[in-house]
């Protein structure tokens, strides 16, 4: 964590009025160290940790500016209280950039975190992020009616990426614009999370074939088909973790197997209901070696015979495995499962009437 130390010029070094400084003398509060100072005005920040300016006069860190002239430099000075912000690129944009500029320019180099509201025309919100793309380590971009992608190539400190896609009918072109902000990742990016309601077949998967994508070690998405999923695991040869959302409405066309080296989490939601079952063949293509965590939910009657092959391979070293809501599976199914992973819980499913247990 990052201290600054305040400097005591001008008016605050030599003419303090009497009152002032009997206060400090009586007051503990000013005796405290700064380190102690700094800790408190940290702990003070909001629970959300991006902040929208206009609306936090009555919170940390506006609120911390208003007390005293003394706080308020020592609040000003203290780059860990300006390091997150909300801000959008539509709605008085040009009235707040100052304001915007000022509180970058206040956390002093210190890595950002940012929640953008992405409408309409976007130079002028490049034009203001500019000086400060390099301190961008986590970016969240709500897409709504937006005429242009948001290019990150050149942010290189960024580590984490969140995409949203906010009334994704109202502009034909927002699903491109998102697509194309994909398509050109920075190098050092690390994770990805698409909540966009952008369900990627293999034909929208191969437009980031040439990207970063290969870098990323944890990733969001929603796909279309098997296929889809095995290609993300193609593209993406790093990831430790993995969350798949799916629509699966066929068994897998992949035949040649395929083997991911480095993924050690995985979660799967389906969209199946509890009376919806056949072969996925997704478990008879893939090794996953390094695999420690299966969770999956919503895939309707649960392939088991794969599965269980899947398991008994050789290179699984599976230790932990979770039913969720509408995966169905009998007694006898799962107490086989219970044989193979050291950990393995049902969830309760209010649609097929059974209470959640573990082995």
């Amino acid at each position: 964590m990052t201290y600054c130390t305040v400097p005591i010029t001008g008016e605050d070094s030599g003419h303090a009025t009497i009152e002032e400084k009997d206060i400090q003398l009586s007051s503990p509060i000013w005796r405290l160290p700064i380190e102690t100072l700094s800790e408190i005005f940290l702990y003070c920040l909001p629970a959300d940790e991006y902040l929208l300016p206009k609306s936090v006069l009555g919170l940390a860190p506006m609120l911390s500016t208003t007390i005293c002239r003394r706080w308020r430099e020592f609040a000003v000075n203290l780059p860990g209280l300006w390091c997150s912000l909300q801000l959008a690129s539509h709605v008085n944009f040009q009235r707040k950039a100052l304001g915007y500029d000022s509180w970058f320019k206040r956390s002093q180099g210190c890595p950002l975190s940012l929640r953008i509201g992405c409408s309409g025309d976007l130079s002028k919100l490049r034009h203001l992020l500019q000086p400060y793309i390099q301190q961008i380590t986590s970016l969240t971009l709500y897409f709504s009616d937006c005429n242009e992608p948001f290019m990150i190539e050149d942010f290189h400190s960024l580590k984490e990426l969140t995409i949203y896609n906010i009334l994704p009918n109202n502009n034909p072109n927002q699903n491109i614009n998102i697509n194309l902000s994909l398509s050109q990742l920075p190098t050092n990016l690390r994770r990805i999370n698409i909540v966009a309601d952008l369900f990627y077949g293999r034909k929208e998967l191969d437009l980031f074939k040439d990207s970063a994508w290969a870098g990323l070690t944890h990733i969001e998405i929603d796909v279309h088909g098997l296929d889809s999923f095995i290609r993300v695991l193609c593209l993406c040869p790093n990831l430790t973790s993995m969350t798949v959302y799916g629509i699966f409405p066929n068994n897998i066309r992949t035949l040649e197997p395929v083997m991911h080296t480095n993924l050690q989490s995985l979660e799967i939601v389906g969209n199946q209901g509890c009376k919806s079952g056949r072969v996925l063949g997704l478990f008879d293509v893939i090794t996953l070696p390094s695999l420690r965590t299966i969770e999956v939910s919503q895939m309707g009657a649960w392939p088991h015979k794969e599965f269980k092959a899947f398991l008994t391979q050789p290179k699984c070293s599976l230790k932990s495995l979770v039913f969720g809501a509408a995966v169905l599976s009998t007694v006898q199914q799962r107490e086989e499962y219970a044989t193979f992973v050291p950990f393995f819980i049902v969830l309760g499913c209010g649609m097929c009437g059974c209470s959640p247990f573990a082995f």
